[in-house]
């Protein structure tokens, strides 16, 4: 039981995003959405929204009800490298210093019955 939210061509380093989605990958869905709310980093705001979208997506998916009940936690967080956006800025002598506006594209996807987990883990 699972359910995916995507966000495209964020407009932010993925390098930036990454130090906040390493906070709350594997945690439970009520935990790192308090972990979000107070992380002062604009990549905080983004995965917030990001999350909510995807407990979401799961009870339209799965018609339970409330997600909480479930024991929902954050199976698989990733992000990738978006578009980059070149510009040009003028420098002294004559030259050019280029300037890359960088983008990233993050995943979400968040699972049900951690108890299924825990039990996968205690038989190893």
């Amino acid at each position: 039981m699972e359910a995916v939210a995507k966000l495209r061509n964020c407009p932010m380093s993925a390098r930036k995003m990454r130090l906040v989605v390493d906070l709350i990958r594997g945690k439970k869905v009520g935990e790192a959405l308090n972990i979000l709310k107070f992380t002062k980093k604009e990549a905080s705001v983004w995965l917030e929204k990001l999350l909510l979208s995807a407990i979401n997506n799961f009870e339209q998916k799965h018609g339970e009800g409330s997600a909480d009940t479930n024991g929902l936690y954050i199976k698989t967080a990733f992000v990738d490298g978006g578009m980059m956006i070149k510009r040009f800025q003028p420098a002294p002598h004559g030259r050019a210093h280029r300037i890359r506006k960088r983008r990233n594209h993050v995943t979400l996807i968040v699972s049900g019955s951690t108890s299924v987990q825990q039990s996968k883990d205690s038989n190893e």
